[in-house]
C-alpha cells in the first residue's frame, strides 16, 4: 500500500469531510481516505492506494466534491 498527501481548502465541517471522503474513495486503487480538518483554512487529506495514483483523478473528485486541492 502507498500513501499520498493532498491539501484541501474550502472544508468547514464533517459534512465536508463526508463529501470529499467519498468522492475520493471511488477513485480506482484507493482503499482509504483519511481527513484532518482544519476549518478555517487548508485540510490535510492522506489517500491509501495500491498502485501509482491517478493525479487528475483525485483534483476531479476534489472539484467534484465542490472543494479545491491547494
Amino acid at each position: 500500500m502507498n500513501t499520498t498527501e493532498i491539501s484541501v481548502q474550502g472544508m468547514t465541517c464533517g459534512h465536508c469531510v463526508a463529501s470529499v471522503t467519498e468522492e475520493l474513495q471511488e477513485i480506482e486503487n484507493v482503499s482509504d481516505v483519511q481527513v484532518s480538518l482544519n476549518p478555517s483554512g487548508v485540510s490535510p487529506v492522506t489517500i491509501t492506494h495500491e498502485g501509482t495514483l491517478d493525479a487528475e483523478a483525485v483534483r476531479a473528485a476534489v472539484d467534484e466534491a465542490g472543494y479545491t486541492l491547494s
